[in-house]
């Protein structure tokens, strides 16, 4: 299915008006389901759906590894798409038990939940094993939007990006939902046995809660977010051991949780890893989107 389409557009630039076309992208609702059970209906973009299934069943803790998920197809509807999955069968009666049903919005990840423990779990602590340099986070910022073919022609696309130590990106995933983006990434990541320990994620988004859940759930120790990360994200990445980074730029960004994890240059009378605590309260937020 076609992850663009376009569309003729009236365009008024300074007094003048024009007719055109647009290239605008794709969303269309996503249903998820497992065993024949009905979970979850998503507003996403039409593309690497079986790394996103995967993606979200682990990170929702619908399955435990990759390994749980025994079958999956993608099947046409009218009206949108169904991801048809099959999953090992103590974790069909688990999911069974805790079903929850909601329709996420675009970017929404948490829509439904019926009680505040439901919304608010922990993932085990992720290891502290990642060491990069500032120099690397930016060389990854750089690099990205060269790997974002479908945000080059709409617009309108999160990307979510998987980067070596070094600041190369080696993986890269785009969706109209943030959350999406990310879940398509770790999907297609753990489908190819990655190592936790030999990188770090980039997202085009801000860093929400879930943005750092799903990293940690994923063993991600290191978050870089463009954008703003807000309070319940900060304390959670402080809660998961994770490095969380934002407002990420040409030249700066701020770190907020364990900056023990990236390594300035060497500079005379400076001190490596800096605090190991949350930084944030001493972070400019110049260039706020």
């Amino acid at each position: 299915m076609n992850t663009s389409r376009v569309v003729a557009v009236g365009n008024w630039q300074r007094d003048s008006y024009a007719s055109g076309d647009d290239s605008v992208a794709e969303e269309i609702p996503v249903a998820l389901t497992y065993n024949r059970l009905s979970h979850v209906v998503m507003m996403a973009t039409p593309a690497d759906l079986e790394d996103f299934a995967l993606g979200f069943s682990l990170t929702e803790g619908i399955i435990g590894s990759k390994s749980d998920l025994l079958a999956i197809h993608v099947l046409p509807r009218e009206g949108g798409i169904e991801v048809a999955m099959t999953i090992a069968e103590p974790w069909y009666a688990r999911l069974a038990t805790q079903r929850r049903n909601l329709t996420g919005r675009t970017g929404c990840g948490l829509c439904g939940a019926e009680r505040i423990e439901q919304a608010l779990r922990y993932p085990t602590p992720v290891e502290d094993n990642v060491r990069v340099s500032h120099e690397a986070l930016q060389h990854a910022l750089s690099a990205m939007q060269a790997h974002q073919p479908l945000q080059a022609v709409t617009g309108a696309t999160h990307g979510a990006a998987w980067c070596s130590l070094e600041g190369a990106v080696l993986a890269l995933r785009e969706d109209v939902g943030r959350h999406n983006a990310l879940d398509k990434l770790i999907g297609a990541l753990v489908s190819s046995d990655f190592d936790p320990r030999c990188g770090f994620v980039l997202v085009s988004s801000r860093a929400s809660y879930e943005m750092v859940f799903k990293a940690a759930a994923a063993g991600m120790e290191l978050l870089m977010a463009v954008s703003a990360p807000t309070s319940l994200a900060i304390d959670f990445a402080e809660r998961c051991g994770v490095t969380l980074v934002g407002f990420a730029r040409p030249g700066r960004h701020n770190i907020y949780t364990f900056a023990q994890r990236i390594i300035p240059a060497a500079r005379p009378g400076s001190h490596p890893g800096g605090p190991s605590r949350r930084i944030g309260q001493q972070a400019t937020k110049e260039g706020r989107p």
